[in-house]
C-alpha cells in the first residue's frame, strides 16, 4: 500500500482519514487521487471546497472532508505549514481523535504511542485470552492500557505497523493462519481452542445477517458441545464448535482439512459431511450457515477441556432451533444415531 513506511505526517493523516470511510481496496484509489492533486498540505489548504468535495465524492460523511480542509488551512496559516510533532498537539486538531493522533505520532515521529485498531484488538484478545468486550468502555480502557504496556517504545512506528499487519495477514478474523504462526506457543486462545471466539463484542446483536458455521467434531463416539454463555441469542442453550464469519465461507473437504490444521494442528481427520446452506429468520436478524461433520482420529490437547457428549444422548441437551432443524434431518439421524 502506498502509505506503508510513510514518514510525511500529512500523507499519514490523509490515509487515516480516508480509511475511516472505506476499506483499503477502495481507499487506495482515493488516497492516490488526493496525493496526485495535492502532494503537500499547503496545496490542499489553497484548494476550493468544491474541488475537494468532488474528489471526496463516494466516500460519504462530508463533515470529515470539511474537517480535512479546516485542519489543512489551520496548519498552513497558523503553523507555517508544519504538522505538529507532539501527540497532545496533534490531538487538538479538528477531526483527529486518539487513534489517528497515535498513528501520526508513531509513524511520522516515532513517538511511543500505541495504535489500537480492529487488528490490534484481535491480536491482543487472542494472544492474552481476553474475553472482555472490545466495544465496551471497560474493554476499550483495558486494551488501550495493554497496547501501551506491550509497545516497543524505542521503535513505536515499526512496532505499530507490524502488529497491525500481523492482524491483517496472519491473525485474521474468520480464518487465521494459526498453524505456522510465530505466536502460537504464547497464544492463550490457540492453546484453549478459542481463537474463533475472540475478540468478543457486545454489539454483535446489531448485525442483521450472521454466518454460523458449526463443526460437529466427533471423537470416540462423542461430540464436542458447549453452552452459550454470552449475552447474545440462544444464551444458555448448547451448540457445537462455532465459527462465526462476517461473510459467507465456501467449504469443501480441502478447505475444512486446511482449517482443522490451522486451528487445532489436526493433520488427520475424516470430513464426513458438509450440509447445504441452512437459514433461520429471527426477529431482528437472519442466521445463515452450514454444519460440517468431522471424525477425529486423535483428540488434540487444546480441545480436551470442552464438554464431549455421547452421540446417543444429544437429545438430553437443549439446542437452538437452527441446530435442531439440522439434527432432525433423516440423513443426519441415520449417520449420527
Amino acid at each position: 500500500m502506498p502509505w506503508k513506511g510513510e514518514k510525511d505526517p500529512y500523507k499519514i493523516w490523509l490515509s487515516e482519514v480516508i480509511l475511516q470511510q472505506t476499506r483499503v481496496e477502495q481507499g487506495w484509489s482515493y488516497y492516490e487521487k488526493f496525493i496526485t492533486r495535492y502532494p503537500i498540505i499547503q496545496q490542499l489548504a489553497k484548494a476550493k471546497d468544491e474541488e475537494v468535495f468532488k474528489l471526496w465524492e463516494g466516500l460519504g460523511y462530508y463533515n470529515r472532508c470539511r474537517n480535512l480542509l479546516f485542519t489543512a488551512r489551520q496548519i498552513t496559516h497558523e503553523n507555517n505549514g508544519r504538522f505538529p510533532n507532539q501527540y497532545e498537539d496533534i490531538l487538538q486538531l479538528k477531526g483527529i481523535g486518539p487513534y489517528t493522533a497515535a498513528a501520526i505520532a508513531s509513524f511520522a515521529f516515532n513517538l511511543p504511542y500505541a495504535v489500537v485498531d480492529g487488528n490490534v484488538f484481535r491480536v491482543l484478545a487472542r494472544v492474552f485470552g481476553i474475553d472482555t468486550a472490545t466495544d465496551s468502555t471497560k474493554g476499550k480502557q483495558l486494551f488501550a492500557a495493554l497496547a501501551e504496556k506491550v509497545l516497543d517504545k524505542k521503535n513505536a512506528g515499526q512496532y505499530n505497523q507490524a502488529i497491525m499487519d500481523f492482524g491483517a495477514t496472519v491473525c485474521k478474523p474468520a480464518l487465521p493462519l494459526c498453524h505456522g504462526c510465530i505466536m502460537k506457543k504464547e497464544c492463550v486462545a490457540y492453546k484453549e481452542a478459542r481463537v474463533n471466539q475472540l475478540p468478543f463484542k457486545e454489539k454483535v446483536l446489531l448485525k442483521k445477517n450472521r454466518w454460523f458455521y458449526y463443526f460437529l467434531l466427533e471423537q470416540d463416539g462423542k461430540l464436542l458441545v458447549h453452552k452459550r454463555e454470552a449475552k447474545d441469542i440462544w444464551q444458555g442453550l448448547y451448540e457445537f464448535y462455532l465459527l462465526e464469519a462476517d461473510e459467507q465461507v465456501h467449504w469443501d473437504s480441502v478447505s475444512v482439512s486446511a482449517w482443522l490444521l490451522e486451528q487445532f494442528d489436526i493433520a488427520k481427520a475424516d470430513v464426513q459431511h458438509i450440509s447445504p446452506l441452512q437459514k433461520q429468520q429471527l426477529t431482528h436478524q437472519q442466521i445463515k450457515g452450514q454444519f460440517i461433520k468431522v471424525k477425529l482420529k486423535v483428540l488434540p490437547g487444546s480441545l480436551k477441556h470442552y464438554h464431549w457428549q455421547p452421540v446417543g444422548t444429544l437429545s438430553k441437551l437443549a439446542f437452538p432451533k437452527f441446530i435442531n432443524q439440522y439434527l432432525e434431518l433423516k440423513e443426519i439421524q441415520a449417520s449420527l444415531f
